[in-house]
């Protein structure tokens, strides 16, 4: 069946303005960050470069879009209209008069959607697995650096026999398809997912143990919050049903946390055993000063230039394994619209189509150079610091 389309100037058009929610949220809250930029500290200091205020608008552009892209998306990204079958960008959708904005995939998908609605998925993993990885490494890389000794020869040698192994070889042997069958990726999560609760118990104990008036609520907050989201997450268990997460992305989130940890571990330990002989720290220990109160209120705010960094730079990583993932077929469904298998799923018709693979790899691509530019004007603004 012969397609009607539109031509580039009407499909530039179309994409511009589909991109509605986005454009607006970024003026606000760009123009908000600008004018009160001297109260926002190290955020604030970003628009002072032209390499942070990039980064910060691919960011920011790639987040807005993945919470408005039930509004963005002009179908579903798993819905089938045969007749679109590979068509080419700016084909009319005869029945609804829409336009396939970037064209048909092999299945029938509006390639547009699909990459819009990818954003989603890749926004929701990589940033939240990324937050796990640093708390479960920071939580062990400051006692290894504050005490040294045994407790930093065992977590230092655990650390490294992660590392040892290739990290694409460790993702493929964390997220086949068999491994979902067994207790390890639960047990793994059941793990990782109880140190955020420790640390910030431990955190609030350390700081208001003789304030109980602010201790027991905070502490109620962390146990009531965390245990809530702990048995979402790892036993499916949430009453509500708001916290949930599938097998594949559970296996795929555990694997990062798994896979980025010794790094996180590595360089807060590192930072540890810099700082620690600075003359605050000194002055701490001389006030009687707890070593967990050292290690979290003393110790860990001056060494939050490097680890923001690392952060950026840790989820853009993330960003790339999990579309290496889904171009080998591993970890989420096949039919998900995420960036890896989007391009997967185009690169097997590629020398006749080569339209369904370009929007998730300047996606793709495009979020990870964000997060480069704002990792790099960071460090910038750390090394002023």
């Amino acid at each position: 069946m012969q397609h009607e389309y539109v031509g580039a100037f009407q499909i530039i058009l179309g994409v511009i303005l589909r991109f509605w929610p986005v454009w607006l949220a970024l003026a606000i809250v760009l123009g908000v960050s600008i004018f009160y930029k001297k109260r926002l500290g190290l955020y604030g200091q970003l628009f002072d470069s032209g390499v942070g205020i990039a980064g910060v608008v691919i960011c920011l552009f790639w987040l807005f879009t993945a919470i408005f892209s039930a509004t963005i998306a002009p179908f579903d990204p798993l819905g089938q209209i045969v007749i679109m079958k590979d068509a080419l960008p700016g084909a009319i959708e005869p029945e609804s008069g829409q336009i396939y904005l970037f064209g048909g995939d092999k299945l029938s998908r509006d390639v547009f959607s699909r990459m819009v609605f990818g954003s989603r998925i890749v926004l929701i993993i990589a940033p939240a697995a990324t937050a796990f990885a640093i708390m479960v490494g920071t939580t062990l890389g400051l006692p290894a650096g504050y005490y040294g000794g045994r407790i930093d020869t065992v977590l230092s040698f655990l650390a490294n026999l992660v590392l040892a192994f290739p990290v694409i070889l460790l993702f493929y042997l964390l997220v086949t398809p068999g491994i979902m069958d067994t207790p390890i990726p639960y047990g793994l999560a059941g793990l990782f997912f109880l140190f955020p609760i420790i640390f910030f118990a431990t955190l609030f104990y350390t700081r208001f143990k003789n304030r109980p008036d602010r201790l027991y609520p905070l502490l109620a907050f962390t146990f009531i919050f965390g245990g809530w989201i702990y048995m979402g997450l790892v036993f499916d268990a949430d009453p509500l049903g708001i916290v949930s997460i599938n097998p594949n992305q559970l296996n795929i989130f555990v694997a990062v946390v798994f896979a980025s940890s010794p790094g996180v571990f590595r360089i807060v330990r590192g930072l540890v055993m810099d700082i620690k002989t600075r003359d605050y720290v000194a002055a701490a220990q001389t006030r009687g000063e707890s070593p967990w109160y050292i290690m979290l209120w003393e110790i860990l705010p001056n060494a939050r230039g490097p680890l923001i960094v690392d952060a950026c730079l840790r989820i853009g990583y993330t960003t790339i394994l999990l579309g290496t993932l889904g171009y080998f077929g591993l970890g989420l469904a096949p039919e998900s619209p995420d960036w890896g298998t989007a391009i997967k799923d185009a690169s097997r018709l590629l020398r006749s189509f080569i339209h369904p693979a370009l929007p998730p790899t300047i996606a793709l691509m495009s979020f990870v150079l964000g997060l480069n530019l704002l990792a790099d004007a960071l460090r910038e603004q750390s090394m002023k610091d």
